[in-house]
């Protein structure tokens, strides 16, 4: 498709999220807590539908030569339809006559139709629970769909009548065959204001896109197929799908597990949207660090975002157990006394991943610049334990401000287990020089121009050395500098010389000595003078 057309269909589906926004507004759920249940519900059950008969029309063309196609369908007998499922993708949710967006248009005037709305989104989840079900850490299944009307207090059918008129004049068809860029565009537009995590919880809703896309350019340089991808803090995705679209969503399989009940559903919509359905049961709500779900299962890839800084004190003596002695190696963090909120509690995940990285595996994670150069405790130790067993890619220090929502300054951590030959090198690089400032809302933010973040790629992926930007050094190096791993601590400094004679050498030293005999001869007079004003004074 031309950039115009995509660019069309992104104002239009721009569009459809707004006004379903809007009918939230006039029914007084603007702003309210349960309005993202009912616009990414809603949205994704439009999705769905177009999905399906999208796939059916390819299929069956001939089935929907006329506005009657749903009566034709309604009257296969139930063995062909049922036969309809080994025929379309298996990643696509299979629906019922019934549940079609037109079969509910031309019901909306009969009794109860926000119940028949509801019915519809709990049948559907309930068909295809166990492709789009989530699981907990403790096993329990998270459905698909929740009756959604039930969150308004009255008008309940005028409410379902509203959403579904605005689906109607919407069609899906017309962008299935857009890809990552335009869906990762619109679900960033969808979860916008969204993704604050009100509970005070650690998920991480949403990455800088400059960031993710460093982060997989760097790990994938070249095809891989049939591989894991995993984000043991997942959030709603972002680094997941920049990763899976490096790869190709049919060569690899998505993992991941987060705590927020929201941020997984929020990853359910991006997988389904990213063409990543299948990897939907491996989606997992709940505590990585005390119930890793995924705990004896070894990855290729992992990517993360983890929290820096959480209050997690009331899970400390889960986490000293003996089962997780050599999970944690170097140590569990302190409480600070008077900010437990203030706890580092990243390095409990830097840990992990370490734990469950694949012999050949590959990581990156986003961790506080700090992290990088602290000489003691847990940092520290991690750092030694990268170097020592030679599982280092590198470090690229990222610009200030590149989260709008923090100022730490943050570095990627690369690690590579095979990274390990006697000459390897690990690559450090300085980026906090590129990127423009910009204002987002109240806060200052720092974007990294394309050419900037494919200067990063490059430069990683080339082990290029440039002054004052990247370096290319040894394990040997890197214990010399006590472990550091920032770029600037293996800088050359350079000192500039001129080649000159030593008459020339002579006359610009007795130019020099003339200047400052002359200097002590001002000096003098200033003396004489004020010792003359001293005596006058003192005289008088």
């Amino acid at each position: 498709m031309t950039a115009d057309i995509t660019t069309q269909h992104i104002i239009k589906t721009k569009e459809l999220i707004d006004d379903l926004k809007a009918v939230c507004v006039s029914f007084g759920l603007g702003n309210d807590g349960d309005e993202f249940k009912i616009i990414t519900q809603i949205f994704l059950y439009k999705y769905l539908n177009d999905k399906f008969t999208y796939e059916l029309k390819k299929i069956h063309p001939d089935w929907f030569t006329d506005d009657q196609w749903i009566e034709n369908l309604k009257a296969l007998p139930d063995d062909d339809y049922k036969k309809l499922e080994f025929e379309i993708d298996s990643d696509i949710a299979f629906l019922k006559p019934h549940h079609f967006l037109p079969y509910l248009f031309n019901r909306q005037d009969e009794p109860d139709f926000a119940k028949q709305l509801d019915e519809t989104l709990l049948d559907i989840a309930a068909e295809n629970n166990e492709l789009f079900a989530l699981t907990t850490a403790d096993g329990v299944k998270v459905r698909l769909f929740t009756a959604i009307t039930e969150y308004v207090k009255s008008k309940r059918d005028a409410f379902a009548k509203a959403l579904i008129n605005k689906l109607v004049i919407f069609n899906f068809e017309d962008v299935m065959g857009e890809g990552f860029d335009f869906f990762s565009t619109i679900f960033e537009y969808l979860i916008k204001g969204y993704n604050n995590d009100a509970g005070g919880t650690y998920a991480e809703y949403y990455t800088p896109h400059a960031v993710a896309k460093v982060m997989a350019a760097i790990m994938i340089p070249s095809p891989v197929s049939n591989v894991t991808i995993f984000d043991p803090s997942a959030g709603s995705g972002t680094l997941l799908m920049n990763l899976a679209h490096a790869i190709g969503p049919k060569k690899c399989t998505v993992y991941s597990q987060d705590i927020s009940q929201k941020s997984s559903n929020l990853l359910r919509l991006n997988l389904t949207l990213n063409n990543l359905v299948h990897s939907i049961q491996n989606v997992i709500e709940g505590n990585t660090l005390t119930e890793p779900y995924h705990r004896d299962q070894k990855f290729d890839y992992i990517v993360s975002n983890p929290p820096f800084k959480l209050d997690f004190s009331d899970d400390l003596d889960a986490l000293s157990r003996k089962e997780n002695k050599q999970r944690f190696f170097a140590g569990l963090p302190n409480v600070p006394k008077k900010a437990k909120d203030k706890m580092a509690i990243y390095p409990l995940f830097i840990q992990h991943i370490m734990h469950v990285l694949a012999d050949h595996g590959k990581a990156a994670v986003v961790v506080p610049t700090g992290f990088i150069t602290a000489q003691s405790g847990i940092e520290k130790r991690i750092r030694t334990k990268l170097v020592e067993e030679k599982m280092l890619a590198g470090v690229v220090s990222m610009p200030s401000n590149i989260f709008a929502t923090t100022g730490t300054n943050v570095s990627i951590l690369f690690l590579d287990k095979t990274n390990s030959a006697d000459d390897a090198k690990v690559v450090l690089i300085d980026a906090s020089g590129l990127g423009k400032t910009i204002k987002e809302g109240k806060n200052q933010k720092t974007v990294l121009q394309p050419d900037e973040e494919q200067q990063i790629i490059n430069t990683f992926i080339k082990q290029e050395v440039i002054d004052d930007f990247s370096v290319a050094v040894s394990y040997d190096e890197i214990k010399e500098k006590n472990y550091s791993l920032s770029a600037g601590q293996y800088f050359e400094i350079k000192i500039e010389y001129d080649e000159i004679s030593e008459n020339q050498f002579n006359s610009i030293i007795n130019k020099k000595q003339e200047y400052v005999d002359a200097l002590f001869s001002k000096s003098k007079l200033l003396e004489k003078k004020i010792s003359e004003t001293l005596k006058s004074i003192s005289y008088e």
